[in-house]
This record gives structure tokens, C-alpha cells and sequence, in this order.
């Protein structure tokens, strides 16, 4: 059993989670982290790459256009070494496309997105792997950004701040006193053992698995567990991302990822998040819809398929495609230290750890407000930071310093350095 009692005990290692474990630390609380396999292995890790400029919801969804817009411009400004600005392309490739043109910019101007329309023949010219036929363009500030790059980040910035990380610790049930959490059961899958920690408030940012997690409180959320496939193509064959304008869709994103392009995605309910299976036919088709937008994907190879899985918010007969990708922050009555998130996007993790680290400040009593909307992540100067810091990876990961891969060894760095955050977690909780 750990001495270690924290404040908060955050469940869940993706951007939710680690956003919030960075939110409620700067704020002087004791948190930990339990994420049952590795930091960034669920949603998160296998997300699109698209840092959302809003453009994407300005129809369908108001709201959470402006949330992306936002935190788009937040998330370029606090971790730029995780972001590449390539801007993006809505395209128009036949009528249908066409007629949605004036009520998409409609939505851009009522969402204050900036957008520049640009001549077909000059968008050519800019990328000239676009369908020759495309018959409108809408520029777009939509971005790429590397997941593991800004996840690490985030990590290393919370355990800076105090904030224990730990990874291969699965919550197997809450024992519950009163009205109150008083003990999270914890498999510890590095040791077997079975740990008990004390936290004052629990939050649930387990993404598409936050249904199963807080079933074990005797809650139930409505969720729609939904999977998306992503495939991956041999080269980069853009420098923008490419959008179909439309209503949003199966297949109508192509994003440029470091060497390769990513079409996506697919929207399937599953009713196990950890039980996905993909088709040849998801392959194909996407690579067909991509080949409307980018003709010269149906001859290059295909290097692989992956899969993420949304936690949507269920709404009564509304389908995937329809669903709100705005996020719920529930405060639970009962137990009533218990604070759960579902929806939301990759985009805005950020704003999801802020709005969570507000209800557990109310909580905690405490008047202390969010500063990560202005907080640089660590990495942003990466070679600086770790001239800071004193462990036995810092001169290892120096190295990469005016190497030929120095560009490259950023991701290697962060990798090692959260590695050794969650070592040196597991000693301060008695866990080795």
C-alpha cells in the first residue's frame, strides 16, 4: 500500500487526462495519473493528426467549431514543437460539393474562422495532386499536430510540477463509503500486486472506456463508443490538409503526417472499444473517397490501417455523423467525488482539463484558476529544458544536439524522458 494519498486521482492517459493532471498540479493539488496500459496507447495515441481549425463543425456543430478554433491558436502557442502550421484545403469536387460552398463560409464567418477563398487554378499550383476538376477552394488555418510529441510533453510538464505518473495501473473498482469514493482499487500490472490509494476526488478521462470505469461506482453515462478507421499512404502527397467540402463524412480528410498521408475516417459504433476489427473494405474505401480529392492515392501503396474509437455523447436518435463533438463534464451526485468527462475531441484536451480541473477546484474548496492556456510545455525549447534538468537520461538525450537527427531525436528525447517520469513516479508511491 502507497503513503502516497494524493488530492485527485485522474484516470486516464490520454490528452484529457494528462491536460488535466497539468491543469490541477499548476493549481498546487497532489494528483496522480493511473493509466492502465502506456501513456497516449488508447484514443488519443491514434487520432488523425488533424489539429482542428473549427472549419470542420461550422455547420453541424457551432459550438465546438469555436472551441477548436480556440484552442487550435492555444495549442500552436504552448507547444509549437508539436504542431506544424500547414494550413488546409476545402475542396469542391463535384455539384453537391458546390452548392455547400455559401453555406459553409456562412458558418465560417458566424464562427470567426478565418478562411480566404483561392482560385482552383492557383490551389493547383500550390498542390498539384488535387483532382485537376475541382470546381471551388476554401483556405482554412487547419494544422497537424504529433500526438506523442504534445502527450510526452504534457506528462513531463506535470511531473515537473509534481504531478506522479503512472503507467500498467488498472482500476479494478472503487470502494465506496457513504456518499464518497474513499479508496481506488489499482492492478498493478508491472508488480501483480493489487494497490488501494485515498484520493480526495476522483476524475474519470478515460475516453471511450469512461463508461466502463464509472460503472464500477454503480454511475452510468451515455456514451456512443464509436470506431474510426485511418489509413496510412508511402508518401506525403500534400503540404496542406486536404478537406472535402461537405457536410462531414466518411473519407473526406487527407492530412499530410512527416513522409506520409492519412485518409480518414470512417464513424461505427462498437460495443467494445477494446475489440476492433478492420475490413479490407474500410481500406478501399477510403482510399477511393481520398482518390476524389487526391487522384494519385489509388497508386501508391498502402502502408498500414489503424483505428481509434470516439467516446461520443449518446443522443436519442442522433447517428455518428450527427453527434455533438462537444464534451460533458459531469459532476456526479453520487459518489459525489467523482468528476467524469465524455465527448470531446483531440483538439480540445486542453479546455477539457481546464473545465474538469473547475468542478474538482469547487470540490477542494479552492479559488485558483487555470493557467495552461498560457503555460509553455515543456519541449518547447527542448534542448534548454533539459540542460535544467539532473537524471541519468539528460546527457543521452542530449546528444541529439547538432546531430544530423536533432530534428528528429525531439520525439526520441520526450520518449525517454517520460519513461524515466514514470520510473521515478512508481519510486515516490512505494511501486517498484
Amino acid at each position: 500500500m502507497t503513503s502516497f494519498n494524493p488530492d485527485v486521482v485522474v484516470i486516464g492517459g490520454g490528452i484529457n487526462g494528462l491536460f488535466t493532471t497539468l491543469d490541477l498540479s499548476l493549481r498546487g493539488f497532489r494528483v496522480m495519473l493511473l493509466e492502465r496500459n502506456v501513456i497516449g496507447s488508447g484514443t488519443s495515441g491514434r487520432m488523425h493528426g488533424l489539429l482542428h481549425s473549427g472549419a470542420r463543425y461550422v455547420v453541424t456543430d457551432p459550438k465546438a467549431a469555436v472551441e477548436c478554433a480556440e484552442e487550435n491558436k492555444i495549442i500552436a502557442s504552448i507547444a509549437p514543437h508539436a504542431v506544424e502550421d500547414t494550413g488546409g484545403y476545402y475542396v469542391a469536387v463535384d455539384k453537391d460539393d458546390e452548392e455547400y460552398r455559401e453555406q459553409f463560409i456562412k458558418g465560417l464567418r458566424a464562427a470567426n474562422i478565418n478562411y480566404r477563398e483561392v482560385e482552383p487554378k492557383d490551389a493547383l499550383k500550390e498542390e498539384p495532386n488535387l483532382n485537376p476538376e475541382v470546381k471551388a477552394v476554401v483556405e482554412v488555418p487547419d494544422k497537424v499536430v504529433f500526438a506523442k510529441d504534445l502527450m510526452f510533453s504534457v506528462a513531463v510538464s506535470a511531473y515537473r510540477e509534481g504531478a506522479l505518473i503512472i503507467q500498467g495501473a488498472e482500476v479494478m473498482g472503487f470502494n465506496v463509503n457513504g456518499d464518497v469514493i474513499d479508496e481506488v482499487v489499482v492492478k498493478d500490472h508491472v508488480t501483480g500486486d493489487v494497490r488501494r490509494v485515498k484520493p480526495r476526488v476522483v476524475v474519470v478521462a478515460a475516453g471511450p472506456w469512461t463508461y466502463k470505469v464509472v460503472r464500477m461506482a454503480r454511475i452510468e453515462v451515455d456514451m456512443m463508443p464509436t470506431m474510426g478507421v485511418m489509413v496510412v499512404y508511402q508518401h506525403r502527397l500534400t503540404r496542406r490538409v486536404i478537406n472535402r467540402m461537405r457536410m462531414p463524412s466518411d473519407g473526406d480528410i487527407l492530412l499530410p503526417y512527416a513522409s506520409s498521408s492519412i485518409v480518414g475516417t470512417t464513424a461505427v459504433i462498437v460495443d467494445d472499444p477494446d475489440n476492433l476489427a478492420i475490413s479490407d473494405d474500410d481500406v478501399n474505401f477510403l482510399t477511393s473517397e481520398g482518390s476524389r480529392m487526391v487522384p494519385v492515392l489509388s497508386r501508391i501503396g498502402v502502408v498500414r490501417a489503424y483505428a481509434s474509437v470516439r467516446p461520443l455523447i449518446k443522443m436519442p436518435g442522433v447517428n455518428t455523423r450527427e453527434a455533438a463533438r462537444d464534451f460533458a463534464i459531469i459532476r456526479h451526485d453520487k459518489p459525489s467525488n467523482l468528476v467524469s468527462v465524455i465527448g470531446g475531441k483531440f483538439t480540445t484536451g486542453r479546455l477539457v482539463g481546464e473545465k474538469l480541473s473547475d468542478e474538482v477546484s469547487i470540490l477542494l474548496g479552492s479559488s485558483r484558476r487555470s493557467v495552461t492556456r498560457s503555460h509553455p510545455l515543456f519541449g518547447v525549447n527542448l534542448y534548454d529544458d533539459l540542460r535544467e534538468l539532473d537524471n541519468s537520461l539528460r546527457n543521452l538525450a542530449l546528444d541529439f544536439k547538432g546531430s544530423i537527427d536533432e530534428e528528429r531525436g525531439r520525439v526520441a528525447a520526450l520518449t525517454l524522458l517520460t519513461s524515466e517520469v514514470i520510473r521515478n513516479s512508481r519510486r515516490v508511491v512505494g511501486w517498484s
